[in-house]
Formats: structure tokens, sequence, C-alpha cells
């Protein structure tokens, strides 16, 4: 019987993810990958579901691809089939959730685990963990949508800079440069991380809906920009949890959302 490789529980409307590999600090290998892709499929099959969190166990995020496992069995797939079979297919699906994603990131998020760790919307540090863009050390290229997400990030020449050098930043510097969110002590990343996810679990159906218009941002031109915004606004108008909210601050308390 395979190990599971990546945990899933579900409790309070959050959907909890965990990389489970902590002796090799959570390097993907195809079959781990696999299985995060099943995992958040279910998550988002879960119509109890209004936020996803991901962590992981032991002294590390993930380290990047698994480098022991290749050339055996499946991890003889040139890493470019691989990104194309596996890893893009896992991306979309995490960009596309209809909710809120938080990662608790720990240790090292390394080569394709930063990309990993940089698709949350908010992104939560140890004051320990590190990023580290390492392909160039090994001759390959940053994947998992990295040359993407960070020149938008960080802009092209910092984003040049940690490709190139393939130095580590620390998650200090990370928060400064605004590629995360928030920086916490080590020994609170998982309660701040959970506190995260139950805020937006709790949050209103138009979370999902933003989280849709900002990525579409990307690629849209101002007036496309703005029909989206119309069009989205328009399915926010008419939800339950519009007229909760409405209701809420004339009557100057707290809403009560469901996600509907």
């Amino acid at each position: 019987m395979s190990k599971d490789l990546v945990l899933l529980t579900v409790e309070d409307q959050i959907a909890l993810i965990t990389l489970n590999a902590p002796e090799v600090l959570n390097a993907l290998s195809t079959e781990m990958v696999r299985q995060l892709s099943v995992a958040v499929s279910r998550a988002q099959r879960d119509e109890t579901v209004r936020c996803l969190l991901i962590n992981a166990a032991g002294r590390g995020f993930c380290a990047g691809a698994n480098l022991q496992a290749r050339g055996q069995g499946d991890e003889a797939t040139p890493p470019g089939t691989a990104l194309e079979t596996h890893y893009a297919p896992l991306m979309n699906k995490l960009k596309n959730l209809p909710f809120p994603v938080v990662t608790a990131v720990n240790g090292p998020a390394a080569g394709v685990g930063m990309s990993l760790a940089l698709s949350g919307d908010i992104v939560v540090a140890a004051d320990s963990a590190y990023f580290l863009q390492a392909f160039a050390k090994i001759g390959l290229i940053p994947d998992g949508g990295a040359t993407w997400y960070l020149p938008r990030l960080i802009g092209w020449g910092r984003a040049m800079e940690l490709s190139m050098l393939a130095e580590r930043l620390p998650a200090s510097e990370a928060l400064d440069w605004g590629l995360i969110n928030r920086v916490v002590p080590e020994a609170e990343l998982q309660t701040e991380a959970q506190a995260m996810a139950r805020r937006l679990a709790t949050g209103p159906k138009s979370l999902g809906l933003i989280r849709k218009a900002y990525w579409a941002s990307w690629e849209n031109d101002f007036n496309k920009q703005m029909q989206l915004e119309a069009d989205l606004q328009t399915e926010a108008h008419a939800s339950a949890d519009n007229r909760e909210g409405v209701a809420a601050f004339l009557e100057k308390r707290a809403p009560q959302f469901t996600g509907r």
C-alpha cells in the first residue's frame, strides 16, 4: 500500500492539505503531485469548504522536485513532460478554485515548492522560512509558474536576481519585497495560518469572486476588466451574503455570512 504523501482533512469549512514527506523536506515526486491534485479536487467538490489551507509536515514546506527519485519509475519522465502532465494541471486547478487559498510556509520553500507556496492568496511564513529559486544551481529554469508569478509580484529586476543568482530570500525580506503577506514566529505559524483560514472561511461568497477578478486582471485589457467587474458585481449583488452584509451594516451588528 502506497504511503499517503498528502493528507486532507475538512473541518469548520476549511480544507487542510498537508504535504507529508518530511523525510525529504516534502520534495515533490510525480506521485506526490498526483496525490496533491486529487486532494485539491476533493476539496473543490466538497460543498462545505470555503477556504483551502496548505501546510507541510516536518522542518520544511517543500524542497522542490525530488531529485533523489529521478530516474526511477515515473520519475524517469523528462522534467518538461512532467510539467505538462502533472504540475501545470495542479497549478491551474489551484488558480481556478472558487474559494480563498492560504499557504503556511515553514523552513525552505525551494524550486517548484516556492511556486506552490506562492499559489496562496494569503501567504503566511514562519520567521525561519526562506524562499529559493534553486534551478540555476542544477542547470534548469524556474517552473511551476515561477516565471509568471515573480515579475508580477516583485518586478523584473528582483525576479531575475532570484532566478539567476539562486540565493536564499529570508521570509523577512520576502515580506519587504511584497512577495508574501505575513511573517510570524515559527511556533505560532500553524495557529496564525489557521486563524487566517478561519477568517476567510467565514467571509462572504464574494471572496471567491474577488479571487476570480484579480486572476483575470493579468490578461484582460481595461475595458474587459471593467466588464468582468460588472458581471461579477451582478453575481455578488444577487447573493444572500450581500443581503446579510447590508442588513448587518444597517443594524450595526457583525454579519453572519454563509458563502451563498
